[in-house]
């Protein structure tokens, strides 16, 4: 029989995050491991003081870990573009901008990245400015929720990594290429965005995009790493494919990205410079909408070249031609390096073991990581 009172916890999962087994958890907060086992169980509810000893042993505040289960609460929320109407969704909720938004967790979009718990159940109906969602998890508890836009793993690789530092913050990651990520900071549907552009009238990253996408506002770049983009081609290079001159060959077959990709703006100022007619380019019509669709998509033997990262090649086991140095960044506005929940993520690119994560996916230079540049 449950004697909690109605009081809920998240022990387990915070316990677990960290990588803290029970007896582990017990000796830090100064209890007999049964305790631990008894509240995780929700078996009985842990007085203050042992509910203050398992925070300050986990590094978090007490409300992180206990709330009172007041039955059902709603609330609405701005949907994120892409919301699927009428069917009741699984959605992600952040506070951004002073409102509510909540991101679908279903479809194509979400299986790109991890599947992750849903903040709540919501329903949105076609022409509404906003949809009510019925929490599964308590409003409170997302008040230090962030969520980047990008098309690199390597965010949430980040984001674990920083979650384990603070546990009180969550990071949601929504995969979107750099234009599309651009233009959902500039809806107000994330936090930070993230940007891999080269602007050839300029010769710079990220920042003229950055401009033309909010032109009224105070913005700032926050560096994640310098990565390599290149041609990857199938282990052995058995085509003995040297670069962009080899997709004028009629025997050799591109996988492309989708329009508003960093990797399709390279591809196309590359051919460009080449002097080759896209049109004349086997599969160049053919998109795929991430780095590792790419790697997947040369692997099965479907195309032969097609652009993406050092790390995504080293991943697949493909060859890869380098072709330039990228820096990736955060775009995002000057009033959010202020919130603490973003004070906290952009500081864990100080801490060597969280660079270290970033560094062994291969090809991430992680010396800039951190640095913030405003945008001007």
């Amino acid at each position: 029989m449950k004697e909690t009172g109605g009081l809920q916890n998240q022990l387990r999962a915070v316990r677990a995050r960290l990588g803290l087994s029970q007896q582990d958890l017990a000796t830090a907060a100064g209890v007999a491991r049964q305790t631990i086992g008894g509240i995780e169980a929700e078996l009985y509810a842990p007085s203050a003081a042992v509910a203050l000893r398992l925070a300050k042993a986990l590094g978090c505040r007490m409300e992180d870990l206990f709330w009172l289960d007041d039955g059902d609460v709603t609330l609405e929320a701005a949907p994120a573009q892409g919301m699927p109407p009428g069917a009741q969704t699984r959605v992600a909720l952040a506070r951004i901008g002073g409102r509510w938004v909540a991101h679908s967790l279903q479809g194509e979009a979400a299986f790109r990245q991890e599947m992750v718990p849903a903040d709540g159940l919501g329903v949105w109906e076609a022409g509404r400015e906003t949809l009510s969602v019925r929490m599964l998890d308590e409003p409170d508890a997302l008040a230090n929720t962030l969520v980047l836009a990008g098309c690199t793993p390597a965010i949430s690789l980040w984001a674990r990594s920083s979650e384990r530092w603070h546990p009180g913050l969550r990071v949601h990651w929504t995969h979107a290429n750099s234009q599309s990520a651009l233009e959902s900071l500039a809806r107000g549907e994330v936090h930070a965005a993230g940007v891999h552009l080269y602007d050839a009238a300029t010769d710079t990253y990220n920042a003229p995009f950055v401009r033309r996408a909010l032109p009224d506002r105070e913005t700032v770049l926050a560096t994640l790493g310098v990565w390599e983009e290149g041609f990857v081609a199938a282990a052995g290079n058995p085509k003995s494919l040297r670069g962009v001159e080899d997709l004028a060959r009629p025997d050799v077959t591109l996988v492309n990205r989708e329009v508003g990709a960093g990797s399709r703006l390279l591809l196309d100022t590359l051919l460009g410079t080449a002097g080759i007619d896209s049109a004349s380019v086997a599969g160049y019509g053919r998109t795929v909408g991430s780095h590792q669709d790419v790697a997947r998509v040369v692997t099965s033997g479907q195309a032969d070249l097609g652009v993406t990262t050092s790390s995504v090649a080293a991943i697949y086991g493909l060859d890869f031609l380098p072709l330039r140095a990228v820096r990736y960044d955060l775009a995002l506005l000057a009033e959010t390096l202020h919130l603490e929940p973003f004070r906290q993520l952009l500081g864990t690119l100080q801490r060597r073991r969280v660079r270290s994560q970033l560094s062994v996916l291969g090809g991430f230079d992680t010396t800039r990581s951190g640095d913030v540049t405003p945008v001007g």
